[in-house]
């Protein structure tokens, strides 16, 4: 599959981890841009602060291996008591962690039959090939996420945006009610590029992240 094509035409029998492996290593120089001061910054994603939502992305990864695997939607370890469903991560300490839930990943959907499979995910039963482009969707828009919160949109990559806006505005409803979890669209500033355009389409307010410099990363704190 050609990945640049696949990321500007989103096709919904494409495979989707070509993709998925580039919105992976473009989260994992965020993870690695991240410093520690900033673990308690505020991000779009009102939920989380920076240290919360590594965890987040951490358990979001392993829960869709977890599909692949033959598993169903729950918790990777109840037990944990943490999002990431990973116990004992020290809080500087979440690449590690990520390498492997991208490793796991990796593996779990290595099957090309596993595309057409039925399997089931936190947001519903469907093909395999869907639960991944799913899972880019979340893992480019938490990109975004940290990129606003860490001023590091120099790390985001265009065409990943323009695949998961796709995805997004086929799976997520334009009206929202219980079980969506994602605010009403926003309005979109004028100039907004596409992950402006998927944050508006997924609650998110560009608008209210805009004003951080690029490339130049930023204290912690939420003062």
């Amino acid at each position: 599959m050609n990945a640049e094509t696949s990321a500007a035409t989103p096709d919904p029998s494409s495979d989707p981890r070509p993709l998925f492996e580039r919105a992976a290593d473009q989260m994992t120089s965020l993870f690695a841009a991240v410093q520690p001061g900033q673990l308690t910054a505020p991000t779009p994603c009102e939920e989380f602060d920076v240290g919360g939502l590594l965890s987040h992305v951490v358990g979001g990864t392993l829960r869709i291996a977890q599909a692949g695997e033959g598993g169903g939607p729950g918790e990777v370890d109840p037990e944990a008591k943490v999002d990431s469903g990973v116990s004992g991560v020290p809080e500087d300490g979440w690449t590690e962690p990520y390498a492997r839930a991208r490793e796991r990943f990796a593996a779990a959907w290595a099957d090309d039959a596993k595309l057409d499979a039925p399997v089931t995910v936190p947001w519903g039963t469907m093909p395999g090939r869907f639960a991944v482009a799913g899972s880019v969707m979340e893992t480019v828009t938490h990109s975004w996420d940290l990129a606003q919160a860490l001023g590091r949109q120099d790390l985001l990559d265009p065409a990943l945006a323009t695949f998961a806006l796709g995805v997004a505005r086929r799976a997520v409803p334009e009206e929202r009610g219980e079980g969506i979890p994602f605010g009403p669209p926003v309005h979109v500033p004028e100039g907004a590029d596409e992950y402006g355009l998927l944050a508006a389409w997924l609650g998110r307010t560009p608008e209210a992240h805009s004003t951080r410099t690029q490339g130049t990363p930023q204290g912690g704190g939420r003062g």
